[in-house]
């Protein structure tokens, strides 16, 4: 078993260069969640010289929509969803600086592009797992788009969250493997 890789977000130039597909990683500090329509939002904030919810440059985006929680727990369960329904707007946030997403399943051609051309990298996690991948979570507050429900942005404060590097920012992929 390979040695998992400790990362402390946000993230570095050097933090993300350090990285190859298929490596194991181990997050901690704060990381977003945006799905579909928060990152139409974001993209339009951007389009139109608004200022983001929270500091692009060195973050990480997990594409999720928690539950609610449950009496004594911080956020309910936290899987993620499908990483290619963000493709669309994926290239414009890694150009402004976004250094990682988390999801599952593939990223399209735009998208791995945007991953070299700016240093990023693409991480996946385990779908079907939220209630598991809840417990790395140790904070949870609603910064964004609140009208969106479980689909608002959250800042998210984590503790040895788990993932893989599935595309590095080199143009490998887990998928090619």
């Amino acid at each position: 078993m390979s040695e998992i890789k400790k990362l402390q977000a946000p993230l570095t130039e050097a933090d993300v260069r350090s990285l190859k597909a298929g490596d194991q990683v181990s997050l901690t500090g704060v990381i977003y969640t945006a799905r579909d329509i928060a990152h139409k939002r974001l993209c339009e904030s951007i389009d139109s010289g608004r200022k983001l919810p929270f500091e692009l440059e060195g973050a990480i985006i997990y594409f999720c929509g928690p539950t609610p929680a449950r009496p004594g727990r911080v956020i309910g369960a936290a899987g993620p969803t499908t990483s290619s329904r963000m493709d669309a707007f994926s290239p414009k946030l890694i150009a402004n600086g976004l250094r990682a997403m988390i999801g599952k399943g593939y990223r399209g051609d735009e998208v791995r592009e945007a991953l070299k051309k700016y240093c990023a990298v693409h991480l996946s996690t385990i779908g079907g797992a939220g209630a598991l991948l809840s417990k790395y979570i140790v904070s949870a507050e609603v910064i964004a788009y609140e009208d969106l429900g479980a689909e608002a942005i959250r800042k998210l404060q984590v503790v040895d969250f788990p993932a893989i590097v599935a595309y590095d920012a080199y143009g490998n992929s887990v998928y090619q493997k």
